[in-house]
This record gives C-alpha cells, structure tokens and sequence, in this order.
C-alpha cells in the first residue's frame, strides 16, 4: 500500500464523508470540512505513528497537512531528511 492509499484509508475510515469516492488526492481536508482541528490531531498522531516520523509544532501547517498529495509529499521529506541523517 503506498503512503497516499495508507493516508486515504485512514481518512475514509475515520472521518464521516459520505461519498470516498468524492475525495481525490488534493482534496482540502480541513477547508473542506473533513477534519476538524481536533481530528487534524489524530491524523498527525497517525502519520507520526505509522510513518515513524516526528512532526514538529512548525511543520503543522496546510502547507504540509491539508490533503493527501501534501500529506504524502511531507511524509517523504520526512523520511528522506531522516535517511540522510543517519
């Protein structure tokens, strides 16, 4: 499962959207009303929890969490970031 297919799962399972078929890749989570300030928190503890990344209080931004494409992008930053550190 790639790492937009893990995010999309989790989204879809976890927020009420009437329609997954209706939420592509850039989707604005929280414009759009899918998740709340609140869920935004349980899809950071997520992506920090299965993508075994840490994201600092200056990274939670729309610019890196507000869809799954950005999501997905972030993520490999991430990882890249912590593969070259070690």
């Amino acid at each position: 499962m790639t790492t937009a297919e893990h995010v999309r799962k989790f989204i879809t399972e976890n927020f009420y959207i009437t329609d997954p078929a209706s939420i592509d890749d850039d989707t604005l989570l929280v414009t759009s009303g899918i998740v709340d300030s609140t869920g935004m928190l349980e899809v950071i503890a997520f992506i920090e929890d299965q993508f075994e990344v840490r994201i600092a209080d200056h990274e939670m931004t729309p610019e890196n969490l507000e869809s799954i494409s950005r999501i997905t992008a972030f993520v490999s930053r991430k990882r890249a970031g912590a593969a070259q550190a070690s």
